[in-house]
């Protein structure tokens, strides 16, 4: 979740959540929710850190295909020559996008993000109004206590096994 206000250390930690693993780990940044009328030039100077994703052949050919399917397409996008941002109301986006959302103001967002809570493994932000966020640069860091869909494994586990005796 982005709200203007981030700083180029912000943004270039926000790349190391959507480029780590290529995209392809499971709390990586695939969507983002930005203020309406947000100016993306700040963000994509931030990825060019990140430009190295485009030699990888795989990577590249998943751009070039995508970029391929909006021209023809005719679907606006948002193009820096390694990822694309583009409008959806998806969550998951494919290897080399990002899908990205306007929205209103933060409790609006707040709403949203509390209905789709069930889809989503975490939430990045900067801002303290956005319910049980993490900072940008964490997503693939989580700590031991960040279980995966909320569920502690070892307590499901063990309460398996009880449960069999």
């Amino acid at each position: 979740m982005l709200n203007g206000e981030e700083t180029s250390v912000d943004l270039e930690a926000l790349g190391k959540d959507i480029f780590t693993y290529f995209g392809l780990g499971c709390r990586n940044v695939s969507k983002l929710y930005v203020p309406e009328n947000y100016n993306f030039d700040s963000l994509f100077k931030s990825f060019d850190t990140y430009s190295s994703v485009a030699v990888n052949h795989k990577y590249v050919n998943n751009y070039d295909y995508n970029k391929s399917i909006y021209l023809v397409n005719r679907e606006a996008h948002f193009d820096n020559g390694f990822v694309l941002l583009k409008e959806s109301q998806n969550l998951s986006s494919p290897i080399s996008v990002v899908f990205f959302e306007y929205y209103r103001d933060e409790e609006e967002l707040n709403s949203i993000l509390k209905n789709k809570s069930e889809e989503t493994q975490c939430i990045v932000s900067k801002s303290d109004v956005i319910n049980n966020s993490i900072r940008f640069g964490q997503s693939q860091q989580p700590e031991l206590w960040d279980y995966a869909d909320g569920i502690d494994t070892l307590d499901f586990l063990l309460n398996l096994e009880l449960k069999k005796k």
